[in-house]
């Protein structure tokens, strides 16, 4: 038996044993074939299920529920996504007005889920710490994102500035220079809340086969290494494993992210950091660093790992030395108590990046698929908005859900955009990264010339813009 509790701290603190389901062994015919037991699978199976309780629902998941990115991820459960300025910038400020509002409910949608269900997974939610630190040019870039977000729209009870003091009084950190703090935004134990779906879904009627990998799909059908299945609906949930498909692979590219985990402290060390109510935190530099305390009293932290030459899956997880270092100097920065701490966990997982870096969520009605991913790396929330759509998309239902900017018009998957082909995308990845890497290094040396500063940082900027 693989495993599976080594996949991540989370998996490991789990009270039950990680036995799998049987496999699917005969021939299915069904409403609705879902492949993966992630987050997408689930919550999509889930809402389905409430709404109209007579389909006929299966999930097929390769290993066990979990597996993927919703038993590695960080724990933040987020009313965002990734790259939603841009988005619904060019709505009129009241429909975008009202799309910020049911980004900001993903948070007490999923509260209202884990209550009703009876799923224990460590929810608290207080907000995200968004931290200038390390450098002052933290400090302008993020007070520029700042005023960015009020120009669109929204107010100090969404996000506002907070000084060195006021950042204190939650968090406290090295070379403190203030913080964004953003309300909707909860912590949890991922995969507490992952396993805990696969049960509610369960018990809802919906039938879910592990150790069941699917080796082949098209429209209207799919295959698994014993049994074919017939359904009028395929919803490949994949997210970073969307190269295993068929078809998928050149529209969500699977990246990682890598964290480590230290033991549990003191009540004395959270004394001298704070984060007392489970609030997440980060801090402003092109790292993409995450963190949060856990009920337990570890700090879990988190930081962009990489991309593989034609955008193979990562398979191995035990990090590198270098890999371990680097978060453990990241959050050593903020944390100066914390430099030589003890890590009794070191882990990561593969994410779906989709070329638009935006997540897409689409209905192809002729050839009965529906799909929702490129998350980006904030699928904890995204995924739960993605479910609820494509439930709502499938049964023809109509609600504010289906007439957003990240849901795609009627069509197939040519209404995605294809990552250019290699080595295009693994040279223009790379050389991304190493500005971001650059610049980093570059503004946290405190003797670097200001012109040698004011050019890595541009440098940075343009090619995150590339990106774009």
């Amino acid at each position: 038996m693989p495993a599976w509790r080594n996949i991540s701290l989370w998996m490991d603190q789990l009270d039950e044993p990680l036995t799998p389901r049987p496999a699917l062994e005969r021939d299915l015919d069904l409403d609705v074939a879902i492949i993966g037991a992630g987050y997408t699978g689930l919550w999509t199976a889930y809402y389905l299920k409430r709404l109209e309780p007579g389909l006929k629902i299966a999930v097929f998941e390769a290993q066990i529920a979990g597996f993927g990115a919703s038993g590695r991820n960080g724990g933040w459960l987020m009313g965002n996504l990734l790259g939603e300025d841009r988005l619904l910038a060019p709505l009129p400020p009241e429909q975008r007005r009202a799309s910020y509002e049911l980004l900001h409910g993903i948070p007490d949608e999923v509260a209202s889920v884990i209550e009703r269900e009876g799923i224990d997974c460590d929810y608290r939610k207080g907000g995200v710490l968004y931290c200038a630190a390390r450098y002052p040019e933290q400090h302008a870039s993020l007070r520029q994102h700042l005023a960015h977000l009020h120009d669109q729209g929204l107010g100090e009870a969404d996000y506002r500035w907070l000084t060195p003091e006021q950042l204190a009084g939650q968090l406290r950190v090295a070379n403190a220079y203030g913080a964004i703090q953003a309300a909707h935004c909860a912590t949890i134990q991922p995969a507490k809340l992952v396993r805990g779906l696969a049960r509610a879904v369960e018990r809802l009627g919906v039938a879910l086969y592990e150790n069941s990998p699917v080796t082949h799909w098209q429209s209207g059908s799919l295959q698994t290494p014993r049994a074919a299945v017939r359904s009028r609906w395929i919803v490949p949930a994949v997210e970073g494993y969307s190269v295993t498909l068929a078809s998928l692979g050149r529209y969500q590219l699977p990246v990682q992210s890598l964290l480590v985990a230290t033991e549990p402290l003191p009540q004395s060390t959270w004394d001298e950091i704070g984060l007392s109510q489970g609030q997440a935190f980060s801090e402003g530099s092109r790292q993409v660093t995450y963190g949060q305390r856990t009920l337990d009293d570890r700090l879990v932290f988190g930081a962009r790992g990489g991309y593989r030459f034609a955008g193979k899956l990562r398979h191995d997880f035990n990090l590198s030395e270098d890999e371990v270092q680097l978060r453990r100097y990241l959050f050593g920065e903020l944390f100066p108590q914390l430099k030589n701490v003890r890590l009794t966990h070191a882990w990561g997982g593969n994410l779906g990046m989709s070329r638009q870096f935006h997540p897409h969520m689409l209905c192809d009605r002729r050839k009965g698929i529906a799909l929702a991913g490129g998350y980006g790396g904030e699928g904890v929330g995204a995924s739960n908005l993605g479910g609820r759509t494509l439930a709502e998309l499938i049964l023809q239902r109509d609600s504010p859900l289906v007439r957003q900017p990240w849901v795609l018009p009627e069509g197939g998957l040519e209404r995605l955009r294809a990552w250019e082909p290699e080595p295009c995308r693994w040279l223009g990845y790379n050389a991304i990264i190493q500005s971001f890497v650059h610049e980093d290094q570059t503004l946290a040396n405190p003797a670097t010339a200001p012109w040698r500063r004011r050019m890595a940082s541009r440098i940075a900027g343009f090619m995150e813009g590339f990106m774009h």
